[in-house]
Parts: structure tokens; sequence; C-alpha cells
């Protein structure tokens, strides 16, 4: 699948926006598929907030994908989910969703990343790559040589790195390998760059 270069997340920890503002701004900034991540809420009001930002997304035909619930995926009708090791195994979400939906999935060494793509999903996310303040009980970072060694161990499969992305380091981590990089803090930071922060990114 293609997979653009940048892959917003959006946090409602990090911003007061609400998530289909940040979708609005990302999308503005040139956002080609985005990443609805809430942890925090309820499922009712998740399901709510991702169909209003699936509503903005669509006119645009940007991907909303729904972080860990596939539940909300298939409601809401969101173009997929990403999820985790202890999610939903992804050959039941393909079932749910169906063959046209996008399934992501997180690993975080070689070894599951390798194993990883046996499964029926459409891109692995790796990581994390350096330390990161937004993931809570995050796995040791991998670095640059870890992002290397992934890709050796699974081939051309597409691959998003995620985990302490910065302005600075992005373009390294996509020259040791990665299709994409997933970026969270340094998008929504100050709400009022969003879209500022995403052109940025683009270029």
């Amino acid at each position: 699948m293609f997979l653009p270069r940048i892959y917003p997340i959006t946090d409602p920890r990090l911003t007061k926006l609400s998530h289909a503002e940040q979708v609005k701004r990302l999308i503005d900034g040139g956002a080609q598929m985005i990443q609805l991540r809430e942890k925090y809420g309820s499922p009712k009001d998740f399901y709510e907030l991702a169909k209003e930002a699936i509503k903005i997304a669509r006119p645009s035909s940007v991907r909303i994908i729904i972080n860990d619930r596939v539940d909300i995926a298939l409601a809401a009708g969101a173009g997929g989910v990403h999820l985790g090791q202890d999610d939903l195994p992804p050959a039941r979400a393909r079932e749910i969703l169906g063959e046209n939906a996008i399934i992501g999935f997180s690993t975080h060494n070689p070894e599951q990343a390798a194993r990883a793509v046996k499964l029926p999903i459409d891109y692995l996310a790796i990581g994390p790559v350096f330390a990161t303040a937004t993931k809570e009980n995050a796995e040791e970072p991998l670095g640059i040589e870890g992002v290397k060694r992934v890709r050796e161990a699974i081939g051309n499969f597409p691959m998003v790195a995620i985990g302490g992305i910065t302005f600075e380091n992005f373009r390294e981590i996509i020259s040791a390998g990665a299709n994409s990089v997933a970026i969270i803090n340094n998008l929504l930071f100050d709400p009022a760059s969003i879209t500022k922060n995403m052109k940025k990114f683009s270029i």
C-alpha cells in the first residue's frame, strides 16, 4: 500500500482541540492519512468524535484510521484500524472490517516485525525509535540502527516508524528504511501551529 511520508496521530491530551478540529488543521497542512487516538474517553464519545472527524476528512479523501478499536472503526465508517500487540488479532479485524480496510499493527523489535508481515495487515509500525512522552509504558527505544535491522527483517513490507520523532530526525529515520513516520507531539504541541507544523514536515 501507499504510505504517506508523514502519518499524524491526534491526541486530545496535548491540545484542547477536538479530534475533528485537529483533523481539519492537519488536512489543511497536507495530511493524507490520520490516526485518531483516544485512550481516556468513553466508547460512545469516541464513536461520536470519530464520526465528526471522518465527515471532515471525506471531501479531501483523507483516510481516518482508528487506534485500537475495531468496533468504532466499523461503526463510524473509518478507513481502517491500527492494532497493538494486545488488541484484537489482525485476522479477526480483517474479517470484521473487510478487504478494503487499512489495518496497521504495532511491533517493537525485528522479531515481532518479521512475524507481522505474515499477518493480514497493510503496514506495520515499529517503535519507539527514540524515547517518547506520549506513550505510557513504552518499550526500549530502537534507535536508527534498530530501524535498519527491522527493514532487513521485513524486506519491502510497508513500515511506519514511531516514537520521539521530530523535525530534526525524521529524515534520518526515513533514510534508515521507514516508509513513513508517525508524529504526535511535534505536530500538536502548539494548537495554533498545527497546520504550519504539518507543512514543515512535508517539505
